[in-house]
């Protein structure tokens, strides 16, 4: 086998409920995801050894601030160590991960790459692991990594890496709007701790439920949608960054049902009504200069997948 390819969707959060503080560090999560048609593709070719190259979006100079690393830092290499290790193949792959999932922005890209390394790795190697073996090991790389494996619309519960299969009564129309730079997903965390600890937002003894969003996905109506979306995050994201105030006021000036920050941020994810409405509105958000990329998207989508 010469070359084996996979790629894996981005995620938004229509639903993001955050508990306390855990003793492990985590917080309690509910949370919805949406896997949405953004992908990262990761292809693997005989090596000797791991090697692991990265091109694409937002992925910087290598070595440079902000650039995605090519080595054991990166989920992909840490995703290939684990499989190899729990099948008893030798670690001996060259990996490339060509991105379109912008980096640092709330998108779950890292988890994307992630999860599909483990499917490419798994038929290059032919370990044949099980689907829960699979999964297991995505709990053990990151919250987000078996969401990214499962896709469609899935319920995230513990720090969001137990997920249940959500039934979704038909496909949502969304713009993504990725403004300014990368914010910190523990810095975000940190800030909600924080403002909740002040005064400035409730004190909560659980993550809020996520069922309204549920309900609203099992229908096919994009009002009843916009209605029930919802994120905890947000609020400690604007303070963070108060610019993204004028992101999300842009995206509902520009015609979106709604629009909310996707998890920890800077996406703005703005809800259409139908793919012509998501079309018309990028069109109208690449112009007003708050959104460094915009991308037309829909939902939901598979996980990650073997790419013929």
């Amino acid at each position: 086998m010469t070359v084996v390819v996979a790629r894996a969707p981005a995620k938004v959060n229509v639903h993001l409920g955050v508990g306390p503080l855990r003793e492990d560090g985590f917080h309690e999560l509910h949370t919805v995801y949406l896997a949405v048609s953004l992908f990262d593709t990761v292809s693997v070719r005989p090596g000797e050894g791991l090697s692991l190259t990265v091109s694409g979006e937002g992925t910087g100079v290598a070595g440079g601030p902000g650039a995605v690393p090519g080595d054991r830092s990166n989920l992909v290499w840490r995703a290939a160590e684990l499989l190899a290790e729990q099948a008893g193949v030798p670690a001996d792959a060259a990996l490339d991960v060509a991105k379109t999932i912008p980096v640092a922005a709330g998108l779950a890209g890292g988890s994307a790459d992630a999860a599909a390394a483990l499917v490419a790795l798994d038929a290059f190697w032919g370990t044949r692991a099980a689907r829960e073996d699979l999964l297991a090991l995505a709990a053990r790389l990151g919250s987000d990594v078996p969401f990214s494996l499962v896709g469609g619309v899935a319920l995230g519960t513990g720090r969001g890496e137990q997920v249940s299969p959500v039934l979704a009564g038909g496909r949502s129309h969304w713009v993504l709007g990725i403004a300014g730079e990368g914010l910190s997903t523990p810095a975000v965390y940190g800030e909600l701790d924080r403002m909740r600890a002040s005064g400035a937002l409730p004190e909560v003894a659980g993550p809020a439920p996520a069922e309204p969003v549920v309900a609203a996905l099992r229908g096919t109506s994009p009002t009843d949608l916009a209605g029930a979306l919802a994120n905890d995050l947000q609020a400690p994201a604007l303070a963070l960054r108060p610019d993204l105030r004028r992101a999300l006021r842009a995206a509902t000036d520009a015609g979106a049902l709604a629009a909310l920050v996707s998890g920890s941020g800077p996406t703005v994810a703005a809800l259409a009504r139908d793919e012509a409405a998501a079309v018309r509105l990028a069109a109208e958000l690449a112009g007003v200069g708050v959104f460094r990329t915009v991308r037309a998207v829909s939902g939901p989508v598979p996980g990650a997948r073997l790419v013929a």
